[in-house]
């Protein structure tokens, strides 16, 4: 069994935070248009904005072109929160489980990683977390462009 960690990012936005949480919601392949950082998106089983539903990603980190595959476990629309699972890609090259969640909360989103490292020496998904905050910031300049 591996080390277990949990890493949290809240940042402040200027547009109202549940204008991002629609858009990662309903509006989930529309990022790929939004966000230089994100290079390809799709629904590879399911329908947009049904949990179970399953999404591929090619995204930018550190000038680095990485996939992610994951599912979602839940959508709280009360809580504005969606929580994902990753079920292939690289962030599994370091860790045997990992699940990302984001919350929105009038104007703050809050992005939860929760994690098991294969083995000690793993770094902290600092990386995906930075490439994590600069699409939220894209996501949100698409909006304040409006």
């Amino acid at each position: 069994m591996g080390i277990k960690g949990k890493l949290i990012a809240s940042m402040e936005v200027k547009c109202e935070g549940h204008l991002i949480h629609d858009l990662m919601h309903t509006n989930t392949h529309q990022a790929a248009n939004i966000s230089p950082t994100i290079h390809h998106f799709e629904v590879h089983e399911g329908e947009i904005g049904k949990v179970d539903t399953i999404f591929n990603m090619k995204y930018n980190e550190d000038v680095q072109e990485k996939t992610v595959k994951y599912e979602i476990e839940a959508i709280d629309s009360y809580k504005k929160s969606i929580s994902r699972k990753v079920i292939g890609g690289d962030l599994l090259d370091f860790y045997s489980s990992f699940t990302f969640v984001s919350s929105c909360e009038q104007q703050w989103i809050t992005w939860t990683f929760e994690y098991e490292k294969k083995i000690e020496n793993n770094p902290e998904p600092l990386n995906f977390l930075g490439f994590i905050l600069n699409a939220t910031k894209n996501i949100e300049g698409h909006f304040l462009k409006k």
